[in-house]
């Protein structure tokens, strides 16, 4: 496998192990299920998640776009330098403060924008409302996946182009297949009640492999992006 598609998976595996996009989803299922019927609340989950991966999707494209026209291609060693050392940052930041403390999954959000988030959740009935709110979550997220996206948009734009758009597919049904695996979880019989259980007692384990997560991509670029530079 080339490295830059290698770059390209795992950042998406990364994304996808943070938790606001599925918190949230939890929300909405929570709120959607004591108001609608089961199709209703499959529909406004399905445009969640369409909303969350569209918005995901053209920033890869665009970040991607970006640092090609401004670098003239991939990002020298110097500046892959600064990515890894944020890299490493975010990782100690998921460790440190990702979830807040207490037997529940609140996360790092200023509680003004958890509040916001929490609102819009409840108050969801259309398809369009639901489309926006997988926007929004994985707007309100981009303070630890921006850097993923454009360790991504990176990688990217060194394939072939016959592989960029396929690199981007990928990144973009990586960063949601947990929203996707829920959907399906819950289809098949699973409560919200059960899925939230399973977030709380594993709520460690997934800040730890998270954290490793932001550490194996750096140690991945640092190898094979800059001492091959070198």
């Amino acid at each position: 496998m080339k490295p830059d598609l290698f770059v390209v998976l795992l950042a998406g595996v990364v994304h996808a192990m943070l938790q606001l996009g599925i918190g949230t989803l939890l929300i909405l299922y929570h709120a959607s299920l004591g108001k609608h019927v089961s199709l209703r609340t499959r529909a406004l989950v399905t445009n969640y998640i369409f909303g969350n991966a569209l918005l995901t999707g053209l920033s890869v494209s665009a970040v991607g776009f970006i640092i090609y026209i401004i670098c003239q291609g991939e990002m020298n060693p110097a500046m892959l330098t600064i990515v890894v050392g944020v890299l490493v940052a975010l990782a100690l930041s998921v460790w440190a403060f990702y979830y807040r403390r207490g037997k529940s999954t609140e996360l790092w959000l200023p509680k003004s924008v958890a509040r916001y988030i929490n609102k819009r959740a409840n108050v969801t009935e259309s398809n369009t409302e639901a489309f926006g709110l997988g926007m929004l979550a994985c707007f309100a997220e981009a303070p630890f996946t921006i850097i993923l996206i454009m360790v991504a948009g990176n990688s990217i734009i060194a394939l072939p182009q016959a592989l960029q758009i396929l690199a981007i597919a990928i990144y973009t049904i990586l960063s949601v297949l947990p929203l996707l695996v829920m959907r399906i979880v819950v289809r098949k019989g699973k409560t919200i009640v059960d899925v939230q259980k399973w977030r709380i007692k594993n709520k460690n384990f997934l800040r730890v492999l998270a954290g490793i997560g932001f550490l194996v991509l750096a140690a991945f670029l640092l190898a094979f992006k800059i001492l091959k530079a070198a």
